[in-house]
Formats: C-alpha cells, structure tokens, sequence
C-alpha cells in the first residue's frame, strides 16, 4: 500500500465569480475576482482545496509549470519543503511571481492535512485563541455625497470597523474621511488605504490634514519600494502607518520591522506563499509587538475560511480583518460563510472547515483573465505609482 498522505492527483480551475456591482480605486476597476482554485487527491482518497490570487497572467504559468510538478508525489505535510524547492528552481530571484502560484497549492496541502487528521487548522496551530473573528465594512465609493449611506447601512449590521479606499484625488479624500467620520461618530475604527498612490510630501501633507479624523491607520500611503520613505514617513507621522505590499514575504515583513516602517501588517496567503508563511510573519510581527490584519484581494469562500483559521490561531490577529467577499455575487462553496453582527465565526469542520461546490467551478470557469488594474471605460487610464 501507498503513502495515504501522498498527493496522487492535482487538478486546478481559473474562475472568474462577478461582484454585485463595480468597485473603483486607485489602481484600477474590479467587476468581479478572478481566481485560481486548487484540488489535491491524496492516496487516502482525501481531497483538500486551495485558492489564490490570479489577476496576472504569470499565476496559472507558474503554477503549471513548477508548482504542479514539484507537488505530485508529495505528502500533504511537506509545505515546508515544497515552499524551499519552489524558490531553489530560480524562484528565489522572483518570489513576488512564485507566492501567488504556489500558495493555492499549499493551502489545498493544509486543507487535505485537516481532513486526514479530522481536524480544523487552527487546532493544528495552536488552537482556537478566538472562536469570532470581527470583519471590516470595505467601503469602496470614493464620492463624499454618497459615502454616507454605505457606511449606515453596515453600522446597522453590526460592523464597528471601516475601511475607505483613497488616492484618487487629495481634496476628495479629506472630505470622504471626513464625511465618513462625521456618519460614524468617534468610537468606531476607521482606517484608509492609498495603494501607494503619494509621494512623501504628499503623504506629509495629507497625514497631518486627516490628524483629526482619529484614524486607525493608513495603509501603504507611499509606493511599495520606497523602503526609505516609508520608514521616515512614520517616525514623523502622528497618523499609524499601515505596510501591505511592503511586506509580501516572511523576510520583507522583518525588513519592514528592522527598518521600522509598520505600525500594521497586513498578511496575506497569497502574496506570502502559503498559510504557514502568513503565521511565520505572524509570530515575528507578535514578537515585535506589532498587531497583524488581513489583506482582502477578491476573496472567495476557500480564502475567507483561511483567513478565519488564522486569525483563531494568532493572538496578534487584533485587527478587523478587510473583506469583500460578501460582496460577490456568488460563491464557489456549498454554504457561504455568514457575518453576523460585524463578525464571522471560525469554521469548526476538518481541514479549511468548508466544503466546495464543483458544479461553481465548473459554472464560473474561464479561459480569460480578468484585470482589475485597468478601468474598461478609461482605455487610456493607467495607475501611476506615486500619483500625487
């Protein structure tokens, strides 16, 4: 007999699942996320499943052609070494093109892992440190005058975070904080996201312009690279500051603590390389007594039950973590995951803890990719980083 935990099959679909309406921000519009999802077949006859980013056409690429081969023949406890062999075939000089590719698998790896244990991942990790987990109101509409009903609407279901996307214009984004905090009041957290769209003076200007909004943070106001920049910015800085494409990987989050550029991390699976990568980060970020929130990037069902798993398992998983998954029109599970009163409850079934529907994935299939860093009815539009 063969190794039960031996991975005997690998199958992937790209799928494209539309959100109820177009959301706009300062790198581009997003009509709905495109996906790619993973299903590993171990020789016990355990199917575990995974999900990953897949905006660009390198993902399926690489995942095709390295990470697919590197996983056949693989036992389901050997992320550790999967993740060392993926960067030693040259990826090492390309880490931000492997994480997307090679995390769907490892999340399917940890998934099966839990189904042949007969246990959730976070009692594989320690245990469930939290059963709920708050989730934010992710509030993509960048026009002052129509802010407002938004943000009563999810204040009615419970939620006591808020997250505005900003960059777009700097007059326009005062006065979308400024709304938004006159319609939530003072004791609600409000947070802001710039994707990188300022230069440093700009994010000096605007950060002692939004001083008396009392945000929670602002995420990522200077582009990705200015490691520098960022880590002056926040010295002088009397808003928190707030690294997530700074800190993709588990080494780019300790340089990002060395240099002391993050007041916040956002983790992410995806663009970490893996759910073990995210609670590596997430201990050295715990270390450094830094909380650890959760980039949303187009989240379906697989990704959402991942990001419960470890936000139950990290005690510095303290920040509301951003979604906006209940904005879909659909989803690929059998049961989606319900948000009650501005907070989900871990899932509690083996493995990930939820079950896909294939007829989804067979229905929401696609040949093409679908960007979000472009606007279909601005061709000429691009995102320039810095913008302002």
């Amino acid at each position: 007999m063969g190794d039960a935990l031996e991975i005997s099959r690998i199958r992937h679909w790209i799928i494209h699942v539309p959100l109820m309406s177009a959301i706009s921000w300062s790198s581009g519009k997003r009509t709905g996320s495109t996906r790619l999802i993973c299903e590993v077949t171990t020789q016990g006859g355990v199917r575990g499943f995974g999900e990953t980013i897949c905006l660009l056409d390198f993902v399926p690429a690489v995942f095709e052609s390295l990470v697919m081969p590197l996983g056949m023949g693989r036992r389901v406890t050997d992320v550790e070494r999967l993740t060392r062999a993926a960067e030693g075939a040259g990826y090492y000089h390309h880490k931000r093109a492997l994480v997307f590719a090679l995390s769907a698998l490892e999340m399917a790896m940890w998934d099966a892992r839990g189904k042949h244990a007969d246990m959730p991942l976070h009692q594989m990790w320690g245990g469930a440190y939290r059963s709920k987990v708050e989730m934010c109101a992710y509030v993509y509409i960048s026009c002052p005058e129509t802010v407002a009903e938004a943000l009563i609407a999810y204040r009615e279901q419970g939620f006591r975070s808020f997250k505005l996307k900003v960059g777009l214009d700097p007059e326009q984004d005062i006065a979308l904080v400024a709304k938004a905090r006159e319609v939530l009041g003072p004791s609600v957290n409000l947070r802001i996201d710039a994707n990188g769209a300022w230069t440093p003076a700009m994010a000096k200007r605007m950060l002692a312009r939004l001083q008396p909004y009392d945000l929670q943070y602002v995420e990522q106001p200077l582009p990705v690279e200015d490691l520098a920049g960022a880590a002056r910015l926040r010295a002088a800085s009397p808003v928190p500051i707030c690294v997530d494409e700074g800190a993709y990987t588990l080494q780019e989050t300790m340089t990002a603590i060395r240099l002391g550029t993050a007041d916040v991390v956002l983790i992410d699976p995806h663009e970490a390389g893996g759910l073990w990568q995210c609670l590596k980060a997430g201990a050295v970020c715990e270390a450094a007594g830094i909380h650890v929130g959760m980039h949303s990037g187009g989240e379906l069902g697989l990704t959402q039950a991942a990001y419960l798993q470890l936000a139950a398992s990290m005690p510095n998983a303290k920040i509301a973590l951003d979604t906006i998954y209940q904005l879909h029109a659909d989803d690929i599970l059998t049961q989606r995951i319900p948000f009650e009163d501005g907070l989900a409850n871990v899932p509690t079934g083996p493995g990930l803890g939820v079950e896909v529907d294939l007829e989804k994935l067979e229905l929401y299939r696609t040949d093409e990719i679908v960007s979000a860093y472009r606007d279909p009815d601005n061709p000429d539009w691009f995102a320039e980083k810095p913008a302002h």
